[in-house]
């Protein structure tokens, strides 16, 4: 039995070994008993910080989603001008899907689950879609323009994603963004208002 760790650290335990167990074998597959003995304690250890599986699984998904979100935020904010800030947006993503393969995978490839869990997953699309809107800098657009072609934004970096997943990370993540981030600056210079 692993040493006894303060609550706080226990739990960021937990969630950690969580995060790979979920990933490995979906949601559905994975019981408690088997998050409890990836991470070395017992299922009563467990329970203490999760009342369930769906609760273990939803602060999961929060965890990540808080990740993803600060990551971007984070790389947008250090950018020096607007192109450089798509490009920033782009690259910290697709860093994020390299370096966290197994947060990706819950977050937007985890198709076993259902609709169990899909507020999640939007509420993180929304969230990155807030963070990208203002950045859409079209004199005259009205604010929920911006909003809808932030989404549009993101559903294409999700689409990609995916599918770049499955052809085993082809190519490197920065020539993506790259390419992901010329095509929507491209394409954001063209917008009209109205």
């Amino acid at each position: 039995m692993p040493a006894r760790l303060p609550a706080p650290e226990r739990r960021r335990q937990l969630l950690d070994v969580a995060l790979e167990v979920f990933a490995e074998h979906g949601y559905h597959a994975t019981s408690m008993n088997a998050v409890a003995h990836a991470a070395g304690v017992t299922k009563p250890v467990l329970y203490q910080h999760f009342r369930s599986k769906q609760a273990l699984y939803g602060e999961l998904l929060d965890d990540v989603s808080a990740r993803l979100e600060e990551a971007i935020t984070k790389a947008i904010a250090g950018a020096t001008g607007p192109r450089q800030q798509v490009r920033a947006g782009f690259g910290s993503y697709f860093d994020f899907v390299t370096d966290h393969p197994a947060a990706f995978t819950i977050l937007f490839g985890d198709t076993s689950r259902g609709d169990e869990f899909a507020g999640a997953t939007r509420r993180v699309e929304a969230a990155i879609a807030e963070a990208i809107a203002p950045l859409i800098d079209v004199e005259g657009l009205a604010t929920e323009d911006r909003r809808l072609l932030a989404h549009g934004i993101v559903g294409l970096t999700e689409a990609t994603s995916r599918h770049w997943v499955a052809r085993g990370h082809q190519p490197p993540a920065g020539d993506l963004a790259d390419r992901l981030a010329e095509l929507a600056w491209a394409g954001l210079r063209g917008v009209r208002p109205g």
